[in-house]
């Protein structure tokens, strides 16, 4: 068996960041990302979010490309939520994601943010870095033209 320790914080939000992950929601989510998560033998470290966005740390297994695992926990927890919904307007993630890799050192203190998501919230101490899921702050995503030498 081979050696790996590659820790990541995966952020991913609603739709259009609507906030509609409320208490019915959350536990279906956890049970579905958790069942996903066995099934693609990750190690899950913690998963917290708000009403409009995830974040989930995990140890992803090198077999596994990191754009594959969350499409597959994004793709099995919105399916689960929506099997639920009777009707309602269909639950969607929005395309992307945020992925920060994670040293051994600091996965305490990311596990521990996480956990804390409601009182980073709401006390204003979010760390900007942890909550972002496009490469710019106003949520538009922004692509980078390569320059070529003269």
């Amino acid at each position: 068996m081979a050696y790996w320790r590659l820790h990541y914080h995966l952020i991913w939000a609603t739709d259009e960041r609507r906030p509609i992950i409320d208490t019915a929601h959350i536990d279906v989510l956890h049970r579905a990302l958790y069942g996903k998560a066995k099934e693609l033998a990750l190690i899950v470290h913690a998963v917290g979010g708000m009403a409009d966005h995830i974040h989930f740390v995990a140890s992803v297994p090198p077999k596994l490309a990191l754009a594959e695992c969350v499409g597959k926990l994004k793709g099995a927890s919105s399916h689960a939520v929506n099997l639920g919904r009777d009707g309602a307007a269909a639950f969607r993630w929005q395309a992307g994601y945020g992925a920060l890799s994670v040293g051994g050192r600091s996965l305490p203190d990311v596990i521990a943010y996480v956990r804390d998501q409601v009182r980073h919230h709401q006390g204003g101490s979010t760390i900007s870095v942890y909550e972002r899921t496009t490469e710019n702050d106003d949520g538009v995503s922004v692509l980078v033209e390569p320059t070529m030498p003269h």
